[in-house]
């Protein structure tokens, strides 16, 4: 229960403390893809936090299940638009660019990955994708994923770059994040996590790099009285629509769903908002 406290309390995937910078040693290239999708549409307005926030700062206290206290939303992360803080450098011209190769062992060693997954590390590929911020610029995120879902899931995000869909952060889950106390204000763009379906011991389908949780905050699991980052109630108001949201029908949706993935915010019990999957689960 250790590990699901601390995947989906920090960050739905974990705390927001910074990664490691880029690598610097070379990793063979096995693709690249860098085209631009070509868009018109404008980049939404820059929209400032209404207040100081500091992400993974305040530890939740425990329910009896292992996960944290469900806590009313505060004020500053009722329409949330953190600024994102770049650790790769922002694309060019601001034009989506996206890159596929095997995965360096300095990312490695910094991720969730260990010999006891059910995917070898040589099956895993590292992404670099462009993504707006809801500071309406432009940065690079990184993301682990299986490499048979590599090149469709560049893909999606050059579609995502291209409708201006913001996220807050794309980043690789570190391994000491499993066993961090849950804080509930965690919104990490994320693939692979090697961890069991929540509540369970079977694999996710995380834990192979065939799912992707995309902004959690703005799109959290519910099951029962349980919410997912903990203090994210303020977005199950599906109504009240607000950036980084994903609603049924929308273009998120259909963009996965052309590649053959399906989304957890169709399910009745667990809803996982979140969460788009390669194998339907």
């Amino acid at each position: 229960m250790a590990v699901l406290v601390a995947v989906f309390g920090l960050a739905a995937c974990g705390t927001t403390g910074q990664p490691a910078p880029a690598p610097t040693s070379s990793a063979p290239a096995v693709t690249t893809t860098a085209e631009a999708p070509k868009t018109t549409t404008t980049a939404p307005a820059t929209t400032a936090a209404p207040a100081a926030w500091q992400v993974g700062a305040h530890p939740l206290p425990l329910r009896k299940d292992g996960f944290g206290e469900i806590e009313p939303t505060p004020q500053v992360l009722r329409n949330r638009s953190l600024p994102t803080t770049d650790f790769l450098p922002p694309p060019a011209n601001g034009q989506y660019a996206a890159t596929v190769n095997a995965v360096p062992q300095s990312v490695l060693a910094r991720s969730t990955w260990q010999a006891a997954c059910p995917v070898k590390s040589t099956d895993l590929r590292y992404l670099t994708m462009s993504f707006w911020g809801f500071d309406g610029k432009a940065h690079t995120g990184e993301m682990l994923v299986n490499a048979t879902v590599a090149e469709a899931v560049t893909k999606v995000f050059g579609q995502l770059f291209a409708a201006h869909f913001p996220l807050e952060e794309m980043r690789v889950t570190r391994a000491d994040e499993l066993d961090a106390p849950p804080t509930g204000d965690g919104n990490n763009t994320s693939a692979f996590v090697c961890r069991p379906v929540r509540g369970q011991t079977n694999w996710s389908a995380h834990a192979y790099g065939l799912a992707i949780d995309l902004n959690p905050f703005c799109n959290p699991y519910t099951k029962g009285d349980l919410v997912l980052p903990e203090l994210a109630s303020a977005y199950l108001d599906r109504s009240w629509r607000r950036p980084g949201m994903v609603l049924a029908g929308d273009s998120t949706v259909r963009d996965f769903a052309a590649i053959g993935w399906s989304w957890g915010g169709a399910w009745q019990n667990p809803t996982d908002r979140m969460h788009f999957s390669a194998t339907g689960e």
